[in-house]
């Protein structure tokens, strides 16, 4: 068909996540929520990337991803798949998106894959999503689980804290994550669990097991940018390795802007326009 364009090879489709599990390749995701940044990651070989809903802390600046619309994470998700060749783009499901009916679930997935260019969506919850991603799954849209630490509960879970540490915890979430599997999700992301728990999760399932602060045994390992890139401000979880500091690199480039600007060495004779010599000659004449 004339409006379809070809993808760039080793496009990343959900056949490819599958087929990593099975070869035990590791896979990479990162979160964007710009287009030039989507382009940077795109381009650096990140398999996944996640318009995530963390888009209201580090972008927003809200203390929690509650607040943060459809509205705001469609706009991001717009821009991302606009920067994205290669790989998956997967765009969280916000706070009250899924949470009134499995119909207007249903819709507001749909407009993020129709409009925004995702490629699946993700939501959050236990065995009380699994009637859901089953209804998404028939409707032809591909769903990210994501269980332990779930960031839209912290007024339930009362904070930030790994869960799943008791052998009571750790069944229920070892069987949630079954569930999810059996319901049609393709893969889950276990977010601040312990590692023996993660491990025996991804023993137990045959989709791809997404890990932020749950050791090394998941299959595709995912990070906020922002916290690996040293953009974020305040105390970062234990499981978030800085790579760069791009905050001090910011704003040290500034300081010297500013610096240059004050001393009158920017902008210089070749960083401006000036008239031709005949408009010269001609204003001189006049």
């Amino acid at each position: 068909m004339a409006y379809l364009q070809p993808d760039k090879e080793g496009k990343v489709y959900l056949p490819a996540i599958r087929t990593a599990k099975e070869n035990g390749q590791k896979l990479v995701c990162l979160t964007a929520y710009d287009y030039p940044t989507a382009r940077i990651v795109d381009e650096a070989g990140v398999d996944i990337i996640l318009v995530g809903d963390s888009i209201g802390n580090v972008i927003h600046g809200y203390g929690n991803t509650i607040p943060v619309s459809i509205e705001e994470i469609l706009s991001a998700c717009i821009a991302v798949k606009r920067g994205t060749e290669r790989a998956m783009v997967v765009c969280d499901m916000p706070f009250g998106t899924y949470h009134v009916n499995e119909d207007e679930s249903v819709r507001n997935a749909l407009r993020l894959m129709k409009y925004g260019g995702a490629e699946a969506v993700k939501l959050e919850g236990g065995r009380n999503r699994v009637p859901l991603v089953k209804r998404l799954v028939s409707e032809e849209i591909p769903v990210v689980a994501h269980i332990g630490l779930t960031p839209q509960s912290v007024y339930k879970m009362g904070g930030y804290r790994v869960q799943g540490r008791t052998a009571e915890q750790a069944k229920l979430l070892i069987e949630d994550a079954k569930m999810l599997e059996e319901a049609g999700a393709f893969a889950i992301v276990l977010e601040l669990v312990p590692r023996e728990v993660a491990a025996m999760i991804r023993g137990e399932l045959s989709i791809s097991t997404i890990g932020i602060g749950a050791g090394l045994e998941c299959d595709i390992q995912v990070l906020v940018l922002h916290d690996l890139m040293g953009m974020t401000f305040g105390r970062q979880p234990r499981f978030v390795r800085q790579y760069a500091n791009l905050r001090q690199v910011m704003t040290d480039a500034i300081h010297t802007w500013t610096a240059d600007v004050k001393s009158g060495a920017y902008p210089s004779d070749d960083e401006s326009y000036g008239l031709t010599a005949e408009t010269k000659k001609e204003m001189a004449a006049k």
